[in-house]
């Protein structure tokens, strides 16, 4: 596993319950400011067997970028579980639940 990828992993199990993180977000913490889509496939490949919070993830607009009703539902019905308001069950307001950690930077 690359230094990059320990890294992403360890970011994302640091997301509180009710915060979000960006995928560039945690790109840039990790160490790889153009390294967004690299987290997508981090997070596809490995949050399964780490066990990775992936419904705290979504992307720059505050949408979460699931494509499928049933994969986008899911994480729409997590994140409300926690709290975080969900507006048109795609929408999630980044002034309000971004988590900020500066303990990565």
């Amino acid at each position: 596993m690359t230094p990059f990828t320990e890294r992403v992993i360890q970011i994302i199990r640091s997301i509180p319950e009710g915060k979000v993180m960006t995928y560039g977000q945690i790109a840039r913490l990790a160490g790889s400011p153009r390294g967004a889509r690299q987290v997508v496939r981090i997070l596809h490949a490995m949050s399964t067997k780490h066990r990775l919070p992936w419904h705290r993830v979504i992307n720059a607009k505050g949408e979460i970028a699931i494509q499928g009703d049933d994969g986008s539902h899911m994480q729409s019905f997590l994140l409300q579980a926690e709290g975080v308001t969900v507006t048109d069950q795609r929408f999630v307001s980044l002034a309000h639940f971004q988590h900020q950690d500066e303990e990565f930077i």
